[in-house]
């Protein structure tokens, strides 16, 4: 018995923002509809399907497992249909569409300066920018969700393209400095404020650490670099932190960097895309455009970058 299939397109990407937001009421919002709207276009997708979509559980919607397959096979969907859209729009000389990047979360004082220009010379594409750690950054590049993501931190489990941007580096910082250098072991009883799980600040910071042996007998754990950032100029303890997102704080001496052997730890600050993946004419306008412009925009926006580094004499590895 053949059951044929009536749902929309329209219907869903409602159910898509339905399942990403959570809410019926964020999915209205978001897509500037009306929460009745939302609500039929849901009862009417539901209506496609003998195995419940959604579920009310103490007043919360819950997507069921059927409904999270649904969305994987939507999310591909939808990605093929603005990809035609995008390909007929860039044969017509226009450039449109949506670029969806994921960024790690210090990754939010790089990843706009490469950003400006590009969308200057495109008015009509779409920025979809979505700052979180670099576990979330990884599960959505692996499930496809985004274009590309900005990390510090290269994945070893799937394969990558990527361009490097940008030097990252991460020193020990705190309200004071100190007028002699410190060995790895000479944190361990420091009051140490850490990232959550998850991060990649954290997880080069434990790495570190863990190389040396040293074990910390008092660390603070906080979610956001920023709240990081504000611990330390409370006084509340020290940290490792890229430099990156402190240069104003150093400026002003409320925040110092602390020599410690070994520091600072430097990586790249790369931008990533699944290996094999088909291009989106936006996509592949801005690797380009990256490609071009990358060393210019990296010495314009972050010339001090470099030059507060080579000024402080801080780079102590050894």
């Amino acid at each position: 018995l053949d059951f044929i299939m009536n749902y929309t397109l329209h219907q869903l990407r409602i159910f898509l923002e339905i399942v990403r937001t959570g809410s019926v009421t964020k999915a209205a919002e978001t897509m500037h509809l009306t929460q009745p709207a939302v609500s039929i276009q849901l009862k009417n997708l539901q209506d496609q399907f003998n195995m419940p979509l959604t579920e009310i559980v103490g007043r919360k919607l819950h997507v069921t497992d059927y409904g999270h397959e649904l969305a994987q096979s939507a999310e591909r969907i939808i990605g093929e249909v603005d990809a035609i859209n995008e390909r007929m729009r860039a044969f017509q000389g226009h450039l449109s569409g949506k670029l969806r990047i994921s960024s790690v979360s210090t990754g939010k004082y790089v990843m706009p300066y490469f950003l400006t220009d590009f969308l200057a010379m495109h008015n009509s594409v779409e920025l979809q920018l979505d700052v979180t750690n670099k576990t979330q950054v990884l599960a959505h590049l692996e499930q496809n969700s985004i274009d590309l993501a900005l990390v510090s931190v290269l994945p070893e489990q799937f394969a990558i393209e990527r361009i490097p941007l940008l030097t990252n580096r991460l020193y020990l910082v705190g309200r004071r400095g100190l007028d002699r250098e410190l060995a790895p072991e000479d944190l361990q009883g420091l009051p140490m404020i850490m990232r959550e799980q998850g991060s990649g600040t954290r997880y080069v910071t434990e790495r570190f650490l863990k190389d040396r042996s040293v074990k910390l007998e008092r660390k603070m754990e906080l979610t956001s670099n920023e709240a990081v950032k504000q611990a330390v100029m409370a006084g509340l303890g020290y940290a490792v932190m890229p430099l990156i997102g402190i240069g104003h704080e150093l400026q002003q001496g409320r925040l110092c960097i602390l020599p410690v052997r070994g520091l600072p730890l430097v990586s790249e600050w790369n931008l990533i895309w699944l290996r094999g993946k088909s291009l989106t004419p936006v996509m592949h306008s801005y690797i380009e455009f990256l490609r071009e412009r990358k060393e210019q925009l990296a010495q314009v926006n972050f010339g001090w970058y470099d030059a507060y580094t080579q000024d402080q004499g801080t780079d102590t590895r050894r």
